[in-house]
């Protein structure tokens, strides 16, 4: 029974079934859009429901959704993150061939490389009190600045290890099969650890969690920690899918990636969200853009209808909040 409900003085049980029906759509806007979207796709176009373009939504959804798993950790605990798609290129960057490192090699910095910038984020953050926006708009130029110093502003040849994960093993893609397993692992993070816990905990109330006991500087710093080895990872599947280091590969990811996380249901305001949200904010927007391909629709045009779908998640998570509120 919710505080709502409570408050006006009913039980569950009392519950209108059309009062059901708009609590499951509050609570499943993005899927219900979603399988709405698919429906009017696949009558409009019948190449739509093929087998292999399925798979390509697939792919063309793994890698914004990897870097949306990460952004899912800074805005649940009410933060924002805009280095993400420059930390990996970042890691673009470090697989060029002039870098001379082994494979193995290759993967551990820039997980590595990850996880560093996203504890400085974190550290400016909780310690040198700078929002989390300016923090990250600051690090998302030093990451840039330096992709294009390390690489010369080339791109360069990637290692077989590397392009692992942007083949197809047995008729399954790799991308497909990084973001389940990085999905995978951001809910048990959110979900079953003590971290995770307090992430919510933080994002709904910061000074309440400090006076519990929760340690706000050290979740505050995790979630950027987490964000940036999640964008590594990324960053690994689009060098793979590219057999390529290309240092502006993931340039504007980052929207893409906090679209997904808002579409997905979580509040910026933090204290809400979950990886299975996300996870489909991130194939909504992968399945627009691909219908709209094979409509032939300009790709010029294409930015306006992202733009306006993000415009409309936000309108609806404000409204929401405002619902909530009363």
């Amino acid at each position: 029974m919710t505080a709502k409900e409570q408050k006006l003085g009913y039980d569950s049980g009392s519950v209108s079934t059309l009062d059901k029906v708009k609590r499951f759509a509050s609570r499943n806007g993005a899927l219900i859009g979603l399988i709405i979207l698919c429906i009017i796709l696949s009558i409009v176009t019948p190449a739509f429901l093929t087998g292999p373009n399925l798979l390509n939504v697939g792919i063309q959804a793994a890698t914004v959704a990897i870097l949306a798993f990460g952004q899912t950790f800074v805005i649940v605990e009410a933060g924002i993150d805009l280095s993400v798609g420059s930390v990996s290129s970042m890691l673009v960057a470090y697989t060029g061939a002039s870098m001379g490192l082994p494979p193995i090699l290759t993967i551990v910095v820039g997980l590595v490389t990850g996880a560093v910038f996203g504890a400085l984020s974190g550290i400016a953050n909780a310690f040198l009190k700078l929002p989390s926006f300016i923090a990250t708009l600051a690090m998302m130029s030093v990451a840039r600045g330096l992709t294009l110093v390390i690489s010369d502003g080339r791109p360069g040849s990637t290692s077989g290890m590397v392009n692992f994960f942007g083949s197809t093993v047995l008729g399954i893609p790799i991308p497909i099969v990084m973001m389940i397993i990085m999905g995978v692992i951001a809910s048990v993070i959110l979900n079953f650890t003590s971290i995770g816990r307090s992430m919510y905990a933080v994002g709904g109330n910061m000074e309440a969690s400090r006076l519990s006991g929760i340690s706000v500087h050290k979740t505050q710093i995790m979630v950027f920690v987490l964000s940036g080895i999640f964008a590594a990872v990324a960053g690994l599947v689009i060098a793979g899918r590219l057999h390529s280091a290309q240092p502006q590969a993931a340039s504007g990811y980052e929207m893409d990636a906090i679209a997904s996380v808002v579409i997905g249901g979580a509040s910026l305001s933090g204290g809400k969200g979950k990886i299975s949200g996300t996870f489909i904010g991130a194939i909504l927007l992968a399945v627009i853009r691909n219908g709209l391909n094979i409509l032939n629709v300009s790709s010029f045009w294409q930015q306006v209808v992202i733009g306006l779908v993000i415009a409309f998640a936000v309108s609806f998570d404000t409204l929401r909040r405002k619902v909530d509120a009363h």
